[in-house]
């Protein structure tokens, strides 16, 4: 009779092993994963928990770090989508991509119109790197047309993971919900250092000021929700030079 005489291997450490739930999710999330065509709704939680979900996210985020990785030095720029403020913010945003371009900064943005476009265009005409982190919504915002390199997400928390760990200077223009969502994250998360200080620029004072006031005056003076110094977390600039002064004498890489 043969015998068998495969040696016997070393048992694998216990943290190593996949735990049983992921290897059935992994079973299941292959044979369901539904056409390419169909796109369930990302919030409102389902009946049942669609295991082929976790590969999506997944993917997503190591295609947007496979994208981040290349590029050292970077800005990110946050702003509305919209054609709905005075000119000048978008001039502002063009002109301060083009500058930090220049001095080497890769430009990242959330890919779309409007301050968005205004800094991709100002990046992409000065020769820079311009990045476009892109959120696929029901009405299609689409890319901008100045982009060196772009990613489409269809989760908001991983494109927010990209953006807040992209680069060295978080810029905010004036926006809405969205941008106000983004700043929030990103002061939160220096606060509670769950990432290091870096500098965030809010662009355009008359846009910033009643937030900050509301900042200071509600939320430190009358209830004490935050210390003193978590204000000095953000800085609020009025031009293109003052921030591109900031943004030089305070970026460290």
């Amino acid at each position: 009779m043969a015998h068998d005489i495969t040696p016997e291997l070393p048992a694998e450490p216990e943290q190593h092993r996949v735990h049983p739930v992921m290897v059935r999710a992994v079973n299941e999330g292959a044979r369901e994963v539904p056409p390419s065509n169909e796109r369930p709704p990302l919030v409102c939680k389902p009946m049942r928990i669609e295991p082929w979900r976790v590969f999506k996210i997944m993917s997503e985020f190591v295609e947007g770090f496979e994208i981040l990785r290349r590029y050292g030095l970077a800005a990110t720029f946050f702003g509305t989508a919209r054609a709905s403020f005075e000119h000048p913010v978008y001039q502002e945003a063009e002109q301060l991509a083009a500058k930090l371009a220049k001095r080497g900064f890769a430009i990242i943005t959330g890919g779309s119109s409007g301050v968005m476009q205004a800094a991709n265009k100002g990046a992409f005409e000065a020769g820079g790197a311009s990045i476009g982190l892109n959120i696929r919504l029901d009405d299609n915002q689409g890319y901008n047309k100045f982009l060196t390199e772009k990613y489409e997400f269809d989760h908001f928390f991983v494109r927010k993971v990209m953006l807040t760990f992209a680069s060295e200077v978080y810029i905010y223009f004036p926006g809405g919900f969205g941008t106000l969502d983004e700043f929030f994250e990103i002061i939160t998360l220096i606060q509670t250092k769950k990432i290091k200080r870096i500098p965030v620029v809010l662009v355009g004072k008359a846009y910033w000021a009643p937030i900050v006031k509301l900042i200071e005056d509600h939320l430190y003076k009358a209830h004490g929700a935050i210390d003193a110094s978590d204000m000095d977390i953000y800085k609020v600039v009025d031009s293109v030079d003052e921030a591109y002064e900031y943004i030089t004498t305070h970026v460290v890489c």
